[in-house]
């Protein structure tokens, strides 16, 4: 994996990057759409190339290994040859689930038992295992294995989760580099700074993960009920030890104020499931604000979805139509309101880098946050 900053915002930390992987190349800064069991519900890859423009999309490790398995995986030759996705992909390690799951899972030294959501099977993952089996699903980008602490978190609870995500580091990189490639192209391996809202230890492990001189680094254990002033003040802190020519990805973040906030404290990379999972309950991200499309006001509404244009759909369907769809439980409202908010987030980024490049990001984003954030 390559790394280019290619231009810098003269008023803040922003940069515009651009990752090269072996499945193509991704500009920064990246909104990366979860397709948690290697599919972004309700979205055919063809919109998500075409239409939405994404260049990378996320998988699960934890998931993955379930459902489908990795024999099935392995046989069709690696995650992109399953589901058909020729573009760069990244698999979280499954540590998201060490904290989600937490009333279905074991937590020792060694690693994580933990019980399948979905039969209830007894499962084991350790740091060697979770490489193991990211190997086998084949993302260019994969992470180290880490326990996402809660909020609010004990100092001591913490330090000792932190102490043991920098134990895991250590065996998820000598399994890394003692162990040889799948399906002939290179897979990058991200380390995660945890450390809750504390500073001495987000410094403490932002120093450790940035002497691993990995490919690129990833902010775990934020955007999990913390207030937002404490999201960003740990994402400066980090921002400001990791090192400046790799990519920083800020794990499960957010709306789209985070993320514009977050770009400018330097952060390249971004996921969340907030587009589907919102667009499947009727909520719209547009730049004019924020839209519930099931509201009766737009009950005979015709004006497009988004009228600043953001996205594809905007000019084919109208507010008063999407909301029929919704009222109707038609399967394609769910689906149109997921494409949109996910063109949205890619218009978003797209747009980011362009006032990266023209040196007005600062200005730019204090107007969009206004306008993204409002209620309409």
């Amino acid at each position: 994996m390559h790394f280019e900053i290619k231009a810098r915002d003269t008023g803040s930390s922003a940069r515009r990057g651009q990752i090269t992987t072996g499945h193509g190349i991704i500009d920064t800064p990246a909104f990366m759409p979860v397709g948690t069991a290697g599919t972004v519900k309700a979205v055919h890859f063809r919109e998500l190339r075409d239409d939405i423009k994404a260049q990378i999309i996320l998988g699960n490790t934890y998931h993955l290994f379930l459902r489908p398995g990795l024999n099935t995986i392995e046989q069709a030759g690696g995650i992109h040859k399953f589901n058909g996705w020729n573009g760069p992909m990244l698999t979280d390690s499954g540590g998201y689930q060490v904290y989600s799951l937490a009333e279905r899972r074991k937590l020792q030294n060694d690693g994580v038992i933990f019980h399948s959501h979905i039969d209830g099977s007894r499962h084991t993952f350790t740091p060697e295992i979770v490489v193991d089996i990211q190997r086998s699903i084949g993302a260019d980008i994969i992470m180290a294995f880490d326990e996402c602490t809660p909020y609010p978190c004990d100092y001591n609870y913490a330090k000792r989760s932190m102490a043991l995500t920098h134990q895991w580091l250590d065996r998820c990189m000598i399994q890394f580099r003692t162990t040889e490639l799948r399906y002939g192209y290179q897979q990058s391996l991200f380390p995660i700074v945890q450390g809750s809202v504390y500073r001495d230890l987000r410094i403490q492990s932002a120093e450790e993960i940035a002497g691993y001189n990995a490919d690129g680094n990833a902010i775990g254990g934020l955007s999990v009920g913390e207030p937002v002033e404490q999201l960003y003040e740990m994402t400066e802190l980090v921002c400001g030890i990791l090192p400046a020519d790799r990519p920083r990805y800020l794990m499960g973040v957010g709306t789209p104020a985070n993320i514009l906030e977050s770009i400018a404290l330097g952060i390249d990379m971004f996921d969340c499931v907030m587009p589907t999972r919102n667009g499947r309950n009727g909520m719209l991200f547009t730049g004019e604000g924020i839209i519930n499309i099931k509201n009766e006001k737009w009950k005979a509404d015709f004006s497009p979805i988004d009228e600043a244009g953001t996205t594809y759909v905007d000019s084919e369907y109208s507010k008063a139509y999407l909301r029929h769809l919704f009222t109707a439980g038609e399967m394609l409202g769910p689906m149109i309101a997921s494409i949109h908010n996910l063109a949205f987030y890619q218009w978003l980024v797209r747009e980011a880098r362009h006032h990266i490049e023209t040196g007005d990001y600062s200005t730019w984003k204090d107007m969009m946050v206004k306008k993204v954030t409002r209620r309409i």
